[in-house]
Parts: structure tokens; sequence; C-alpha cells
């Protein structure tokens, strides 16, 4: 969404890059795959006609992967526009649960767009990945579901370490964490320094990690070495090693109720 070639040069902004570095993870490991779309000029895009040559060719050289598309709210504001993409029949959509601010820019999502957003994503077939920063995102997922605007199963991404938003300590994940959907499927995400830190905690306690340069562009605390993609899989594998976790295969994952409903009945 955020990095450019200047700060780090493997990021993938075409589409041929994106689909060579999602391969590459995909015959490393992975389970499932968040996506951007980007223009020519690197600027992030939300159309139907860019993410296409992504997903598709996603789909045609890693058979079974989940793939979740952005519906990010930091340039694009209309939900119409930035649901153009589920009309490719996308397995998941990113759906953050609430307006935020980063460090230099602001994520505005509106409860009308909030909740339109999940109709729309329902009405493609499609499973939400719930973006949560904070408690109040995590109180109002209670509400979502309440209204029967999102339902299980439950993919929620715990983002940790934003300037405005719950940070990486017991007390944060824990409030966090209490309020979430019984049998919800967890992943953790640490942004900038704390990325390696929240992979930690997640393979202490069995849960998902979501790991990329969307979130760090460094390998080390010290910020001197500009990282890759894959680099920082690599290290999520050898983790996952050491802590005797297994990495969930697409297929199990897609099993569970995160492929498109839609695009999966049509094939079988």
């Amino acid at each position: 969404m955020i990095p450019q070639k200047r700060q780090a040069p493997s990021v993938p902004i075409s589409a041929s890059e994106i689909v060579e570095q999602v391969h590459a993870a995909f015959d490393l490991g992975i389970t499932m795959v968040h996506v951007h779309a980007r223009q020519p000029s690197g600027f992030p895009s939300s159309r139907a006609e860019d993410y296409a040559p992504i997903i598709e060719g996603i789909r045609e050289h890693c058979p079974g992967l989940v793939i979740c598309a952005s519906l990010s709210g930091r340039n694009v504001t209309d939900p119409a526009a930035r649901a153009e993409v589920l009309s490719l029949r996308p397995d998941m959509a990113s759906l953050t649960l609430s307006s935020l601010n980063f460090v230099q820019s602001a994520s505005v999502n509106s409860p009308e767009t909030i909740m339109e957003l999940a109709r729309r994503i329902e009405a493609a077939g499609a499973k939400p990945e719930l973006e949560v920063f904070d408690t109040g995102m995590v109180n109002y997922l209670g509400y979502l579901i309440r209204k029967g605007l999102v339902q299980a199963p439950f993919y929620v991404n715990v983002l940790l370490g934003n300037i405005a938003g719950a940070q990486l300590s017991a007390a944060h994940l824990a409030a966090m964490e209490r309020d979430l959907p019984e049998g919800a499927h967890i992943a953790l995400a640490g942004l900038g320094q704390y990325q390696l830190d929240a992979h930690l905690v997640a393979m202490g306690l069995g849960w998902g990690v979501r790991v990329g340069l969307e979130d760090n562009i460094h390998w080390d605390r010290e910020k001197k070495k500009v990282t890759t993609n894959i680099e920082l899989l690599q290290r999520i594998h050898e983790l996952a090693g050491v802590a005797g976790r297994e990495i969930m295969a697409p297929e199990a994952f897609g099993a569970l109720g995160f492929y498109n409903r839609q695009r999966h009945a049509a094939r079988a």
C-alpha cells in the first residue's frame, strides 16, 4: 500500500512482479495472500482492471491459494469504488472496522461505509479479513455480528504497534482477545519494529501471522537492512520450525469456509 521502490527496491509494483512474488511465497509455503493493486506510477489502485491480472495470475500459478483483496480506504472513500475488485470473486476482502490515523495519513471508514462493504463482501460470496487496531474495533465487530452483517467463520487480523492504536503489550492484547468472537481464527501483525515481536507472540499462542513489506520494510530492529517479502517469510518458517508449528495448507484454510463460496461452488 505504501512502500515504493526508492524505499524498498524489491517491493512489487507491477502485476507481474506481484504474481512472481506470490508464486515464490506459495512455493515456500503460505496459507493466504493479501494483495494490493498499483497503478503504473506506483500509486495504489482500487480498480478491478488493475486487480484482474494479479488475481488471474495467482490463480494460474498458485492453485488453491486463498486470495484476499484489499478494500483499503486510505486513498478511496466511495464504497462502490473500493469494492470493484469483488467482481473478480476473491476469496476474502479486507474490512477495517473503524477510521484510524497512521503516522502520516488516515484511513477513513465511516460506519455506513463499513456496513456497505460488509454487505458487498457477503453478496460476492467472499469472507471479510477483519482488521482490528484497537479495542473499539473489536467492539464494533461484535456490533456487526449482532446485526447479522458479519457471520462465522471469522478471520481477524490484530495489528499492533500503530501510533494511534493498540500496542504490543500483554495488557492491550488481552483486552482485545477477550472480546473477539468465540472460535475466531486470529493472526497477529506488528507494524514496523514490532513485526518480529508480534510473530514471536503468535507462535507461542499458536495463532496465525501476517508478514510482509506492507507492515515493515526492515529486517532488523535497528532498521539498517531493507528486506524482502521472501526473506521475511523464510524467517517465519524458521520460527515455526523452532516453535513446532506447522504452516496451515491453503486447502485446509479454505475448507474452513474461507474460499469464495460462489466461485468454489461453480468449480465443484
